[in-house]
């Protein structure tokens, strides 16, 4: 009876097999991530809809209008448990010098307050800049909202719009929905920042903040669904946005 030796598999085809497995994984992991910022365009954009559809209590027309920059934060978590803090992430988008709105720029943003509280809950956060001096602060990629940017719960709903003190006072206005309901919030002592990590899902490459939002990079494919419903809502048709490239 003959008796087969088995010859181990060469070294080298196992070093090349685990390599395919590790640049698999690698390939899965960055669609994975790359899901995940199209997943949160594709939630700015619904949450921006559904606020502005509900023309009695939603963010006034002439706020809107008048934004400088528009941010959005979908499904921020609020946690608070003798210590109250909060964490988001969304994507913002300015007014460049020829009125076009600006490719979107990922955000966080991060705060805390103090408050007997006990519970959690997930928020949907629009934030709406309304002057160069908020928008400068913007620009800036890291600032603390009521240190270095004035900010204040902005006005709900039509009647709202005849109140001009908010756009005197404030260079943001700051909106909240949470279980259905929505309404002006307070965010000061909260912390804003380019979003690096998601910055380069998005782009392929880190991008500085300003460069993004003054208009000198281009938007992606992915992008386009929340800058129609930013134009939509600002009073800028899409026809209007692509005579001006």
């Amino acid at each position: 009876m003959t008796t087969k030796i088995r010859t181990p598999l060469p070294r080298c085809l196992m070093l090349l097999g685990s390599s395919l497995l590790l640049f698999a994984g690698m390939a899965w992991s960055a669609d994975k991530d790359s899901s995940d910022i199209e997943k949160r365009l594709d939630a700015s954009t619904r949450v921006l809809t559904e606020i502005m559809d509900t023309p009695d209590k939603a963010i006034p027309n002439k706020v809107m209008t008048d934004a400088k920059c528009i941010a959005v934060v979908p499904s921020m978590v609020k946690i608070a448990i003798g210590f109250g803090g909060s964490h988001g992430k969304g994507v913002a988008t300015c007014r460049t010098e020829d009125g076009r709105w600006s490719a979107p720029a990922p955000i966080t943003i991060t705060g805390g307050s103090w408050g007997l509280q006990l519970g959690g809950q997930a928020v949907d956060l629009v934030m709406v800049v309304m002057n160069e001096q908020g928008m400068q602060h913007l620009l800036s990629s890291k600032f603390k909202l009521g240190a270095d940017a004035s900010a204040a719960a902005g006005p709900v709903g039509r009647d709202a719009a005849a109140d001009t003190d908010w756009k005197m006072k404030a260079e943001v206005l700051t909106y909240s929905r949470a279980r259905g309901v929505f309404a002006g919030i307070d965010l000061n002592g909260s912390a804003i920042t380019q979003d690096k990590d998601e910055t380069r899902l998005l782009y392929g490459t880190f991008v500085p903040f300003q460069e993004i939002l003054d208009g000198r990079v281009r938007a992606k494919a992915s992008s386009e669904p929340f800058l129609d419903a930013v134009r939509k809502y600002s009073g800028q048709s899409k026809e209007h946005a692509r005579n001006d490239q």
